[in-house]
């Protein structure tokens, strides 16, 4: 029996993932060729890029090898929706250490499988090499259905700032790892595969969101790239915000374990890794039913959160 990538090799590792991954009508040629071909009926692409690193975000005694391949595809598919647009590819480099377990590979590729179903995606291609860690690159590609493309830059005074998605808990359950703690589940589950609302995108764009991004790195950190591509200024009430179940109790547990003192708006504001959405929407222009208003628009420059500037607490990929 294989155990082992070193013996399983490269032409054995891509056809035992490939094999895993269905295709769907948005696929003309899948993998097996020199490359993909995708149908693109709106003549338009949108596509994205991001990394995965070992060590840097996620660790295999934190999260199982099913857990990464959702994250992996999450991360990216996010920011596809983030655009208004739906996920239709995905392209996989992925590099790892020769004496990885067979075993770990089949449970990562199940969770690209089963989050690019839930997504409405498929892999079309990818490529494969050998590294000291854990390394996947994803290249995500997105239909706009014939519809503009949603960007920072449309937010304009007297718009409404709406969000969607489960902000806070992820970062809690980060939170909750470092400190060793078991629980609770929804916490410790949604930091290590995200539940991105792919469909509110198109949602959101449909009904006239002038600006959208995916919270990745914290609900006010993002918005100041909305505000910034604007030139606008984004005023947060955080006693609007609506906390995902679980996030209560996850706070409660962490302050037990004398894990800080930051509490559940906190969590909200400054989170990471939410891969929730936020938007902007003109006057009159109502978010879809699953959204919550949670503050305006105004003129001005920069973010704040119940009149104060927050401090920058959330994400720095290089610090």
């Amino acid at each position: 029996m294989l155990r082992t990538i070193g013996e399983l090799g490269e032409p054995g590792l891509i056809g035992r993932v490939s094999a895993k991954f269905p295709q769907t009508a948005d696929v003309i040629i899948g993998p097996g060729d020199d490359a993909a071909v995708t149908s693109a009926p709106d003549n338009r692409v949108v596509s994205s890029t991001d990394l995965l690193i070992e060590g840097r975000h996620f660790r295999r005694d934190w999260s199982s090898a099913r857990d990464v391949g959702h994250k992996a595809v999450a991360q990216n598919f996010a920011d596809i929706a983030a655009m208004g647009a739906r996920p239709t590819g995905l392209l996989l480099g992925f590099a790892v250490p020769d004496d990885l377990p067979v075993a770990w590979v089949d449970g990562f590729a199940d969770g690209i499988a089963a989050e690019c179903a839930t997504a409405g995606g498929a892999v079309v291609g990818g490529d494969t090499v050998g590294a000291p860690a854990v390394t996947v690159a994803i290249t995500a590609l997105g239909d706009l259905g014939g519809a503009e493309a949603v960007r920072r830059s449309g937010a304009r005074p007297g718009d409404t700032v709406a969000v969607t998605g489960n902000l806070g808990l992820s970062a809690a359950g980060y939170a909750l790892l470092r400190a060793g703690a078991d629980g609770p589940d929804e916490a410790l589950a949604e930091h290590r595969r995200p539940s991105p609302p792919y469909p509110q995108g198109p949602r959101a764009a449909a009904l006239g969101a002038s600006a959208m991004i995916d919270i990745s790195d914290g609900l006010a950190h993002d918005l100041g790239h909305v505000a910034r591509a604007s030139g606008v200024a984004v005023a947060l009430d955080s006693s609007a915000l609506v906390p995902p179940a679980g996030l209560r109790s996850a706070v409660e547990r962490l302050a037990e374990l004398g894990g800080g003192h930051r509490g559940v708006r906190e969590f909200m504001v400054a989170g990471g890794e939410d891969h929730a959405l936020a938007a902007t929407f003109p006057p009159g222009t109502g978010p879809p039913d699953g959204w919550t208003t949670v503050g305006a628009v105004r003129e001005g420059q920069g973010v704040t959160v119940d009149g104060r500037t927050p401090p920058p607490t959330s994400w720095n990929h290089f610090g």
